[in-house]
């Protein structure tokens, strides 16, 4: 019984790792690569992946052969030889063969994505030729900067495709990492140095996925590190020069069209604006950006970063943030009318209705 016990365990597992193995969807796995640098860590991944099951395959063949052909039949002991020099020079030089095959990809790889000149070379007007974004990851948000195009937006961040984009990436509190799977590997953000490498999207495979990938922090970093999520909107670059003349086209903050959105956006200058900014200009000092930027945030696919982009769900987040992003920092800081500090319903409904409502596309 305890045989049979152990072997339905072990059933159990196999099961469970043959269903996991085939989860992942296009826009959040490495095993469906949507750009150059994730293609190329792909290929690398499958061809050590063959090495090493090309080598097991080879082994346990000469293991069978050996167990069957060489299986002692008597009580004579056979000759006992020194070995055979021809044996000793193949299982030495084939592995060393094996680790070339593997080294020079490698290595080539490593050097290619490494390289990340076009960043740093300025044309005469002191930019850049090639799009370069500033990442900057915070408990538990990210922060998007475009400097030559002189706008900062949160959460969402929008590339073109078909073409390579820089990354500087840097962290304001703690450690965290930037990755975005089916794009690339990921890469970490510290407090003390910057990092930096590029991506690209493949045009086909965004629009296989509605132009939407996933972006994660892959470094603990606290409580809701799990929950520290991005989305990256890769569009043709006709579409994303739009945008940003859409961003670029906020110079005052947007301004409330109905009655409830007004009283909504007095809420927000009382409580909210001292953290958030509601325009895109990087002119904001650094230190000054405790929180997302919210130009652009009824336009969003998530609300902070995990919840469904509803009226509802802002209204659950407003309401009690602690309850979704444990240890976040926006817990606390905002004052209602309500009995111990927090917001009515009154006073939800109108600060929803004023942040739905800061949209810049198409403006």
């Amino acid at each position: 019984m305890k045989r049979l016990a152990k072997w339905r365990l072990a059933s159990l597992f196999a099961i469970l790792a043959l269903i996991l193995s085939a989860c992942g969807n296009a826009n959040l796995s490495t095993l469906q690569p949507a750009g150059e640098v994730a293609q190329e860590q792909y290929d690398l991944m499958v061809l050590s992946t063959a090495i090493m099951v090309g080598v097991i395959a080879i082994v346990a063949v000469i293991f069978f052969i050996v167990l069957v052909r060489f299986r002692r039949k008597d009580d004579k002991i056979p000759k006992q030889v020194e070995g055979s020099h021809a044996l000793e020079i193949i299982w030495t030089v084939i592995p060393i063969l094996l680790v070339f095959v593997l080294a020079v990809p490698t290595v080539s790889a490593t050097f290619k994505l490494a390289d990340v000149s076009p960043m740093e070379k300025k044309n005469e007007d002191g930019k850049t030729d090639a799009l370069v974004v500033n990442v900057r990851a915070n408990l538990y948000w990210w922060e998007f900067e475009y400097p030559n195009e002189e706008i900062i937006t949160s959460q969402d961040l929008v590339v073109p495709t078909d073409e390579r984009v820089y990354f500087n990436l840097i962290a304001s509190d703690v450690k965290h990492s930037f990755w975005i799977p089916a794009a690339g590997g990921k890469l970490d953000t510290n407090t003390d140095n910057v990092n930096k490498f590029w991506l690209e999207f493949n045009n086909e495979k965004s629009a296989d996925v509605n132009n939407v990938f996933y972006g994660k922090c892959a470094e603990l970093c606290g409580p809701s590190h799990a929950l520290m999520d991005f989305k990256v909107k890769a569009v043709p670059r006709a579409e994303f020069d739009q945008w940003v003349n859409d961003m670029q086209s906020v110079k005052e903050p947007m301004q409330a069209t109905t009655a409830t959105a007004q009283q909504g956006q007095e809420i927000f200058n009382q409580s909210c604006i001292g953290c958030h900014a509601v325009t895109p200009a990087n002119t904001t000092p650094e230190a000054a950006r405790l929180a997302p930027n919210l130009t652009n945030f009824g336009e969003r696919e998530k609300i902070a970063g995990i919840l469904d982009h509803t009226e509802q769900d802002l209204k659950n987040w407003l309401a009690d943030p602690e309850k979704y992003k444990p240890a976040n920092k926006m817990t606390g800081t905002y004052t209602g009318s309500g009995p111990n500090g927090e917001l009515t319903d009154d006073e939800l409904n109108a600060l929803t209705e004023y942040l739905m409502g800061l949209k810049v596309q198409g403006k």
